[in-house]
């Protein structure tokens, strides 16, 4: 079992910037491909970001490329998403999601943990 808390979200203006992190517990973090997702009201969740276990690989999804950076912090089991430039479309509920030694898939089918959430509101 992992425990995943997002924390970092807020509200902020267009062209702005977030670092939200997403504090790991209860197995080996380094063990686990995470993720970062978003889910707009009355939309589906959506792929944001991705690193893999082993070897760092990211992926992002084409709407945040260039802005979004996600890493990671073995040692303080810790995952993170530095979001730059913000837009309104990047309003959402942000979680972070885990997955047992994965590459970094863009499926949420893929991930086995996920956090609860935490809001981010761009104004424009």
């Amino acid at each position: 079992q992992v425990q995943l808390v997002e924390s970092g979200g807020g509200l902020v203006q267009a062209g702005g910037f977030l670092r939200l992190s997403c504090a790991a517990s209860g197995r080996t973090f380094s063990n686990y491909a995470m993720g970062w997702f978003r889910q707009a009201p009355g939309k589906e969740r959506e792929f944001v970001a991705s690193i893999s276990w082993v070897g760092g690989k990211t992926s992002y999804a084409d709407s945040v490329k260039g802005r979004f950076t996600i890493s990671r912090d073995n040692a303080k089991n810790t995952l993170y998403l530095q979001m730059n430039s913000l837009k309104p479309e990047d309003t959402a509920v942000y979680y972070c999601a885990a997955d047992l030694f994965g590459l970094g898939s863009s499926g949420k089918e893929e991930y086995d943990y996920w956090g609860q959430g935490t809001q981010v509101t761009v104004s424009s």
